[in-house]
């Protein structure tokens, strides 16, 4: 397979870049993203794997105490503040799902932030592989995180 080189009569037209809005939107995106991101990396991480929330003055989660288990997000905040930290591996333990976002957040930042910088449409070309299937793959991704949080809260995974 060859990968094959753009010439001068084959470059996107400069009417094909984005306009001056939407370039001002997807720096907002990519500055939001690197908020998130920079938020994240403030937090002390809990040693719990879930509770770093608190440290942004959100009340304590009710369902490891009334439900006996973690909510769906569960240690979330956790995992992002640990991906942000650069513990990647420690991030993907706590909560595989969050450690997935906390990517997904990073590699919108760069990207939003290239579209803004340049006009390209790169993240048009992103959200097309959003389709249904993707959809179901991130609700099947955000069950199987869940059940993966419950048996580490049940002590069944160390």
């Amino acid at each position: 397979m060859s990968v094959a080189v753009l010439n001068q009569s084959e470059r996107v037209a400069p009417s094909a870049r984005l306009g001056a809005r939407a370039r001002i939107s997807v720096g907002c995106l990519s500055l939001g993203s690197i908020a998130l991101l920079a938020v994240a990396t403030w937090l002390e991480p809990s040693s719990s794997g879930m509770g770093t929330h608190s440290q942004l003055g959100i009340p304590p989660c009710s369902w490891p105490t009334g439900a006996g288990l973690p909510c769906p997000s569960c240690g979330m905040t956790t995992a992002f503040a640990l991906a942000a930290d650069g513990r990647l591996i420690e991030s993907a333990r706590v909560q595989p799902m969050g450690f997935a976002l906390a990517i997904g957040v990073s590699g919108l930042a760069v990207a939003a932030g290239y579209a803004a910088a340049t006009g390209s449409r790169i993240l048009g070309s992103i959200t097309r592989v959003m389709s249904g299937r993707f959809w179901w793959f991130l609700g099947g991704s955000v069950i199987l995180a869940w059940g993966y949080k419950i048996l580490v809260f049940r002590g069944l995974i160390p």
